[in-house]
């Protein structure tokens, strides 16, 4: 009596469990006998919340269908663990029919108590051949994960890359507004001091024909001396210090006379032309003047550095544009990402070259995921160089399409990973430094444009070469998703 009693049980827990998968939107269309043969062939756990129920890197033996409860997927990612996705009743998890996943890629979680079935992918060759309705809605779920897990990497990936260009962005405005803040101060004090020289100047009542030769000093004061070297500045500047020494005055202007055109005979003239208790007011006032204008110059070259790094964010961005195709200028596209590299290049001592045809037609497409093709391009050549390597980036046109080469002189790909470079998830960095998503995000955004990109490779030289045709229909008719950054 006993076993009968078992075996009852057992057809109404397995009756339950029909029920459940049968009202589960996934499994909605598939006959109820597809789903008794599945449930007589696999086995219903329960693990409880808090519980692992698959770790990373664990072989993947089992399609498991979530029947009651909540897990979570976690992967490592910059040191971390992240939560991934959320499954919810009616998400399958582990291996599907016609999956090629053999190992777990994250950690499996249960966050509230669950039920699961289970069935051993040794049963899948039948499952295909005894229920194509059931197998035909696993593998549009399969589909459905797969796109699901992608977004979230790719959407990582943006967000690593935004990361990454962010903390480069900041040190470069950084330097720039700094400049620009030391320069601002400097500038107010010179305008202070310069007040006060002038009016001790209008005391002295100088005549117009003295104030003329003032003004000349000052004129020259104002223009550079041209290209000195160090060696010749240094003589230049013990000249100055010795003329205003001679003459019983301050000598802590000489450095700033030396840089300017003013030569020791038109002091002369000056020590000339005014009386001697005015001649120290009138060498601070130009003195003063001349740093003033220079301090001015640079506040200039430190906001205009930060005007062009915005400018490139905007450019490579496409910020303020809709995300529809147009004629993209790719030279531009390619100078506005070297800038947002910069910061990376240069702390490796990078020699970064780009050349680009006058010429180049225009690609029509989306700029921003052009842009980011090149910013994966050169991002991986920079990492792939040693300090003080080169990269070179030339852009031409030839039969109807534009080509763009990133070449640079690293040690070269190995022979046995060269097959796999663009395929989704591969990276050579280790766990949690890269998604491996870079190249196979480059190659799709070059394939929406009906492009194709290729490389080459040996020790010293790696070549990354684009082709895109000027025009045509793109691949897509909206944008696609925004993805970023690397291998």
């Amino acid at each position: 009596m006993r076993p009968r009693a078992t075996v009852a049980a057992g057809v109404m827990r397995d009756d339950r469990v029909v029920d459940q998968l049968a009202s589960l939107a996934l499994f909605a269309s598939v006959p109820r006998a597809e789903l008794e043969w599945l449930i007589a062939r696999g086995k219903v756990v329960d693990p409880p919340a808090g519980t692992r129920y698959r770790e990373t890197g664990a072989r993947v033996e089992e399609m498991a269908i979530l029947l009651v409860g909540r897990m979570g997927f976690y992967a490592t990612r910059e040191g971390g663990s992240r939560k991934l996705l959320e499954a919810n009743p009616g998400f399958v998890l582990g291996a599907i029919p016609y999956s090629r996943i053999k190992l777990a890629p994250g950690d499996t979680i249960v966050e509230e108590d669950a039920t699961l079935l289970e069935l051993h992918r040794d049963h899948f060759p039948d499952l295909v051949r005894a229920c194509p309705e059931l197998t035909a809605a696993l593998v549009h779920h399969m589909v459905d994960r797969a796109r699901d897990f992608r977004a979230v990497e790719l959407h990582d990936e943006r967000m690593k890359a935004l990361g990454r260009l962010a903390s480069g962005l900041a040190h470069e405005l950084n330097n720039p507004a700094s400049a620009a803040a030391r320069s601002a101060r400097s500038l107010a004090e010179r305008m202070t001091e310069a007040a006060t020289l002038s009016r001790l100047l209008m005391a002295a009542r100088l005549s117009d024909d003295q104030l003329a030769v003032i003004d000349s000093v000052r004129a020259l004061c104002h223009r550079m001396a041209g290209n000195l070297d160090p060696l010749e500045l240094a003589d230049r500047e013990d000249d100055f210090t010795d003329w205003l020494l001679r003459h019983a005055l301050d000598p802590g202007g000489a450095d700033t006379l030396a840089k300017s055109a003013l030569s020791l005979a038109t002091l002369d003239e000056l020590a000339i032309a005014v009386p001697a208790d005015v001649l120290d007011a009138v060498i601070r006032w130009v003195t003063s003047d001349a740093t003033a204008h220079e301090v001015a110059r640079q506040i200039v070259s430190a906001t205009g550095r930060i005007h062009d790094l915005v400018a490139a964010v905007k450019g490579f961005t496409f910020m303020d544009r809709e995300a529809v195709p147009e004629n993209v200028d790719i030279a531009k596209g390619l100078a506005d990402t070297i800038a947002m590299l910069e910061s990376r290049s240069r702390a490796k001592g990078i020699d970064v070259r780009i050349e680009t045809a006058a010429d180049l037609p225009r690609v029509f497409g989306f700029g921003s995921e052009l842009n980011q093709v090149w910013e994966k391009l050169i991002d991986n050549a920079i990492d792939a160089v040693g300090r003080d390597g080169k990269i070179s980036i030339t852009a031409t046109s030839r039969d109807g399409a534009v080509i763009v080469r990133v070449a640079d002189d690293g040690s070269g790909i190995p022979d046995d990973i060269r097959s796999r470079v663009f395929d989704p998830f591969f990276t050579t960095k280790p766990v949690g430094q890269g998604t491996g998503l870079g190249l196979d995000v480059a190659r799709r955004f070059v394939h929406l444009h009906h492009g194709d990109v290729h490389f080459t490779s040996q020790p010293g030289r790696t070549v990354f070469r684009v082709r895109l045709p000027v025009t045509g229909a793109l691949a897509a008719t909206a944008a696609p998703a925004p993805a970023s950054q690397r291998t």
